[in-house]
């Protein structure tokens, strides 16, 4: 019995055998053939070596040996059931064995034994043959040795980590890397700058940007190009488009007028790429379908305005609204963002938003970092030094999900001159020619009020029926809030609901109101001025105490600690009455009051000079031609030095006659700067006081520009500070002196120089400028 069970055991053995092959063979193929010449994924820049280097193949070849064992391991146990009792089983496995088994299957698996054999033989004159250096793809052998230079101190370890885990990411191969010592030092040298230049390799240098000619910029009046390149596969693109059109006639005329003062000035024309990242599919494109629902408009509104300012400037625009786009545009290598760009940056400036940004870091891999100088966040709040340098932000707990982006505070571009911290980028509200206005003027229904609020939800605030109650004894009131058929909205009986309104049909509705109601939300849209445009006065809510991200929900997670005074702090502070009425809606009398002041005021359309499309034009422009934060500048003078300073008196500063502020020397030659030092006013703050709120008091402007000229001793003296001792230390209301102490402060950290900082316990260096009437961006001497 035992003699038969071996006797049709044999074959069972060998047909396992040739099932472990199989095994093998899979385990060979699932390792992404190893040890093919090439493969479908490589790229067409390199050519794969035979082998791959030692440490790889010695791994490849131990997950097939311990295969190898597991697989004896079940034969040898299969093989000892011969003498045991379930012999019977062998028995009947062997019977249906050869009942299913085709002619010559033995001899077939014998014959891949035997290959079995000859690969074992074959592998290990593989790894004699790994000893000997591999020649790549330059004729130079594989083991090239780590450089060590002192100039490249992460180079030993970025080696190490390219050899772990340079298949983590295809973009490794697209550049050529294959596993060997020189594959990493040709790349950790030349497409990233971890290691020094190899004296074998041909040293051709790249292209860089700034090799490429200059060209002039020259203003643009027709529209058509710049419609077709943001086309209409979306409602948001297509509202976009929408606006365009109706203002083009306004950005032409806008033109006109600013070449003429201008007066022929050189502009170079730069390469720009707009990517428009909360458009994009890859963020979820919230708003597009909101856009015909009543959703907000004033990021579309802003964006619309910017396309058609950069195109109307004269400059090389690529809009970009999809991350697949987004890669062309910049040449992002294949795979998962490890990698540099393929190339120089081919563009001068960014212009994206917080997901763009978030997307740009994503896919540019170390480009991001080198790169990010030349980009421009359009971000609606703004974003203040504290909450943006990351180190800071984490140690202090400024931390949110929107800052710690490392950036140049004037990087970012809000919708309206929050702080000066950041640049201040805009909108473009409708102008109205002498016949709009005169209609205006004649048609003008004086109890006619515009209720601002777009969805239900705004209508529905605690205590807001009341005031409407005591406006219906004055005013016929009208709404725009959007609704479906089915679901009239719930808004008081005595209101007059129009629904959502095509703009130009609410232009019409707002010529003929005289009141312009906000109940508190929204904060800070376009709207407002839009009314106010249309000859409306805006009656709008204070907020005691000031709403701020520290307070209130909405703002909350924002990258900013500004406290909001009212529902639109701009209208407040740069309009006033008797445009921009704003009261205390808790106290119905003060609201009541405030109604019948505004039936009997006369008000003509009014538009702040920044908020036309000639003065978005000039702002715009200048920053264009003047912000450089790509330029390498070290802290202006360092400290402690008055020997930097060839003037008599050993320091730059003046004080201005019959003030406490200072001054640039005019007898001291100016660093190259924008806005130019000639500008500077620099005040000692009060306690407890912002450099915005002291610039403020003062008539003036902060300009965070000018805090490197001003973080020294000289300007410490010059304020007559009385410092008993002088340090630098990362804090973002530096450089200040201590109230109690009278010790001295500079910054250490420049991405922490701040206007909106404050201490109770600190005065502040306050550096101010003055500027434009009805342009705060920029200085008299900014143009």
């Amino acid at each position: 019995m035992t003699r038969r069970c071996l006797l049709t055991f044999k074959p069972f053995r060998i047909f396992v055998a040739g099932i472990g092959f199989f095994s093998l063979c899979f385990l060979m193929t699932s390792l992404g053939g190893q040890f093919s010449a090439k493969r479908l994924g490589d790229s067409p820049f390199s050519i794969r070596t035979e082998v791959l280097g030692g440490l790889e193949s010695r791994g490849v070849l131990r997950k097939i040996s311990e295969m190898l064992e597991i697989i004896m391991k079940r034969i040898d146990t299969l093989s000892k059931m011969s003498n045991s009792s379930e012999s019977h089983r062998l028995e009947e496995l062997s019977s249906a064995l050869h009942r299913f088994q085709p002619v010559g299957l033995v001899e077939r698996i014998q014959a891949i034994a035997q290959n079995v054999s000859d690969m074992a033989i074959r592998m290990e004159q593989i790894l004699k043959k790994t000893s000997i250096p591999a020649r790549g793809r330059d004729g130079v052998t594989g083991q090239c040795e780590v450089p060590k230079d002192p100039r490249y101190p992460d180079c030993a370890s970025k080696v190490d980590w390219m050899r772990a885990r340079w298949t983590s990411d295809p973009c490794y191969s697209f550049y050529g890397v294959d596993g060997s010592d020189c594959s990493f030092l040709i790349y950790l040298s030349e497409v990233e700058w971890f290691c020094p230049p190899l004296a074998w390799r041909n040293q051709s240098s790249h292209p860089t940007a700034s090799s490429l000619p200059k060209r002039q910029a020259y203003f643009r009046s027709d529209l058509s190009l710049l419609l077709e390149r943001v086309g209409s596969g979306k409602e948001s693109l297509s509202f976009m488009r929408r606006r365009m059109r109706r203002l083009a006639a306004q950005w032409a005329a806008a033109t006109r007028r600013l070449d003429e003062r201008l007066r022929g000035q050189y502009r170079e024309q730069k390469r720009i790429l707009v990517h428009v990242g909360f458009l994009t599919e890859e963020s979820g494109d919230v708003f597009s379908p909101k856009v015909l629902k009543g959703g907000p408009l004033g990021e579309m509104v802003q964006w619309a305005d910017i396309l058609t300012t950069l195109h109307v400037l004269g400059h090389n625009l690529k809009i970009s609204l999809s991350v697949k786009e987004l890669q062309g545009s910049l040449g992002v290598p294949p795979g998962r963002g490890s990698c540099p760009l393929t190339g120089p940056l081919p563009f001068d400036l960014i212009y994206t938003d917080y997901h763009g940004l978030q997307q740009m870091k994503q896919h540019m891999g170390l480009s991001f970092r080198l790169h990010r100088c030349h980009i421009r966040v359009i971000d609606t709040f703004g974003t203040e030094p504290a909450y943006n340098n990351e180190e800071y932000a984490t140690l202090h707990g400024y931390r949110t999900n929107w800052g710690y982006w490392n950036l140049n505070c004037k990087q970012y571009m809000t919708m309206f001159p929050h702080t000066p911290d950041n640049s201040f980028m805009g909108f473009v509200t409708e102008e109205l020619n002498q016949t709009v206005r005169f209609n205006i003027k004649r048609d003008k229904v004086n109890n006619m009020a515009v209720v601002y609020g777009k969805e239900a939800s705004m209508w529905k605030l605690q205590g807001k029926e009341k005031l409407l109650t005591i406006l219906h004894r004055y005013m016929d009131i009208h709404g725009t809030v959007y609704y479906e058929a089915q679901r009239p909205p719930e808004v008081p009986a005595f209101v007059r609901n129009h629904g959502l309104l095509p703009q130009q049909e609410l232009q019409q509705l707002l010529r003929k109101a005289k009141l312009f109601l906000g109940f508190g939300f929204p904060y800070e849209g376009p709207a407002p001025l839009e009314a106010i445009a249309n000859g409306c006065v805006f009656l709008q809510p204070n907020f005691s105490p000031p709403r701020s991200s520290l307070n209130h929900e909405f703002f909350r997670g924002k990258p900013t600690s500004r406290e909001v005074s009212s529902q639109h702090p701009y209208t407040e502070q740069y309009i006033g009455k008797p445009h921009v009425i704003t009261v205390d809606f808790n106290n119905s009398q003060e609201f009541e009051t405030a109604v019948q002041d505004i039936l009997k005021e006369k008000v003509e359309p009014f538009i702040p000079y920044e908020y036309t499309c000639e003065g978005m034009l000039e702002r715009v422009n200048a920053y264009i031609q003047h912000q450089d934060f790509c330029r390498n500048s070290s802290p202006f003078p360092a400290a402690n030095e008055s020997r930097s300073w060839p003037g008599n008196p050993p320091s730059p500063f003046l004080q201005l006659p019959n003030s406490t502020a200072l001054i640039w020397a005019p007898n001291i030659s100016a660093p190259a700067c924008w806005p130019p030092l000639s500008a500077l006013r620099l005040f000692l703050s009060p306690e407890a006081s912002s450099c915005v709120k002291t610039c403020q008091d003062a008539g003036l402007i902060c300009e965070p520009a000018y805090f490197p000229f001003i973080n020294n001793m000289e300007a410490f003296n010059g304020l007559n500070a009385q410092c008993e001792s002088l340090e630098a230390e990362k804090n973002h209301v530096f450089p200040a002196v201590h109230v109690d102490r009278r010790e001295c402060f500079q910054q250490k950290e420049p991405l922490l120089f701040s206007c909106a900082g404050v201490s109770a316990k600190h005065q502040r260096l306050c550096p101010c400028r003055d500027y434009l009437h009805g342009q705060v961006a920029l200085c008299r001497d900014c143009l």
